[in-house]
């Protein structure tokens, strides 16, 4: 079946449908990963958005559902140049179409990505749609594309209700704005035990609970459209509990802070991007995937200072809050899909766990 991705500056690309053959409008990025396409379609951060895949073969491992992020996939949609019919690989439990097809994703393939990818670098990432429909009516398309916003992602994506992992160790409450499973296995695995809540929790049940510490999740859309969110993350911070804040939970906290963000042009999103650790000079390979960053020079200098610095476009990637036992980066320590390079900040919270009880 024919399929067709039409964005808001009028360019379309003809292709073939794969998943589900429904129409859909979205923010329309990329991710240059060439592995990990599962992990990223149930990376709750991509609610909103529908996913363009620069490297060519997408799906040629087929779908382990034990690498899973969350328990379905967010995208509106997935866009590739060519989906595996036959996946190779032992560990395989379905196809990747059929896996869409389960989700009511709906995607295209047999476009031109790199084409594609061209123009998202050069005017930014735009909203467009994928439709099946042939006889579309390009002005009354495009009005319906350039309207589109993604709204309440967050409230879409979080936890409905509280949910613990057991654990002997230090106590981590961890807000939920759209978390990957993998920041909990990770503090799970260093024996924390982790309540994970939802967004909207207030600080007061939180800091009632007497946490060690307390993890601010990934998650997406803007972070300034989360002003409840952003006024219980203030008191959160002011409680003096140690903090580790991840991506949006990154954003979210220097904004409490009087820091601003700006959307970046195309975002950072793939497993391939080079972070700087401002204390050391030592570069390590991050998985990324955000389109908001901390905008530099706007962290009050009094309150944090930046400790890691993209080594390819210099935007903030993490901040060290001065005279207080909280650090965030904008990049994905959990990573999954990705490298593991940065896994020892989540020791690093654990020893600043310690250290604040010993106190």
């Amino acid at each position: 079946m024919k399929a067709f991705l039409i964005l808001a500056d009028g360019h379309v690309f003809q292709g073939t449908s794969i998943g589900a053959a429904r129409e859909v409008i979205s923010e329309i990025v990329f991710n240059t990963s060439m592995t990990g396409y599962l992990e990223i379609l149930t990376d709750p951060s991509y609610a909103g958005q529908a996913v363009v895949m620069t490297y060519p073969l997408i799906g040629n491992y087929g779908v382990c559902y034990e690498d899973m992020e969350d328990d379905k996939p967010w995208p509106d949609g997935l866009i590739v140049r060519e989906i595996a019919s036959c996946p190779s690989n032992f560990r395989s439990e379905n196809n990747l179409d059929q896996f869409l097809k389960d989700n009511d994703i709906p995607g295209i393939a047999g476009i031109d990505t790199r084409a594609l990818t061209k123009i998202l670098r050069s005017q930014g990432t735009m909203n467009g749609m994928i439709t099946t429909d042939e006889n579309y009516n390009l002005d009354e398309v495009l009005k319906k594309i350039k309207a589109f916003k993604a709204v309440d992602v967050v409230k879409k994506v979080t936890c409905s209700e509280k949910q613990v992992l057991p654990g002997d160790g230090f106590k981590v409450a961890l807000m939920d704005f759209g978390a990957k499973k993998n920041i909990a296995r990770e503090l799970h695995k260093r024996g924390c035990e982790v309540t994970i809540y939802p967004a909207y929790t207030s600080a007061e049940e939180i800091i009632a609970s007497n946490p060690d510490g307390i993890m601010l999740s990934n998650g997406p859309g803007d972070p300034k459209d989360c002003g409840p969110i952003i006024e219980e993350v203030k008191k959160l911070y002011h409680s003096d509990i140690p903090m580790f804040g991840i991506c949006l939970g990154h954003q979210l906290l220097a904004l409490a802070n009087g820091a601003d963000t700006r959307k970046m042009k195309w975002g950072h999103r793939g497993a391939n991007h080079p972070v700087k650790d401002l204390s050391t000079g030592r570069v390590y390979i991050s998985t990324q995937n955000h389109g908001y960053v901390v905008a530099d020079k706007t962290v009050p200098e009094d309150v944090a200072e930046v400790s890691f610095l993209n080594a390819n476009d210099a935007s903030t990637e993490g901040l060290h809050y001065l005279g207080k036992n909280v650090f965030t980066v904008q990049f994905h320590p959990e990573a999954c899909g990705g490298p593991q390079d940065t896994a020892f900040l989540f020791d690093r919270f654990i020893n600043m766990m310690e250290v604040s009880k010993d106190a």
